[in-house]
């Protein structure tokens, strides 16, 4: 588990959190606020799942076919991050 999976599991549970805690004080903000949360931990988790994928098929490919192809995913928005040069 890379830590993609680990702060998308984090992401959902707390957002999570804020979405029920939202319901029961009647908080449409922090629903909101947590909804948002939560579909951000999805998207994290998933990213991290498509990396284990990757980083399993390149174990196997190297292990079977002697062979290494290297796939190195970036979000789009890490390309859009300001570089500190």
């Amino acid at each position: 588990m890379n830590k993609d999976r680990v702060k998308g599991t984090i992401d959902e549970a707390v957002g999570t959190a804020k979405r029920e805690a939202g319901e029961w004080g009647g908080d449409i903000e922090l629903q909101v606020e947590g909804i948002a949360q939560e579909v951000k931990g999805k998207i994290e988790n998933t990213l991290g799942k498509v990396k284990d994928a990757v980083d399993e098929a390149n174990q196997e490919a190297a292990v079977h076919h002697k062979t290494r192809v290297r796939v190195e995913l970036e979000c789009a928005a890490e390309k859009s991050k300001p570089s500190n040069e």
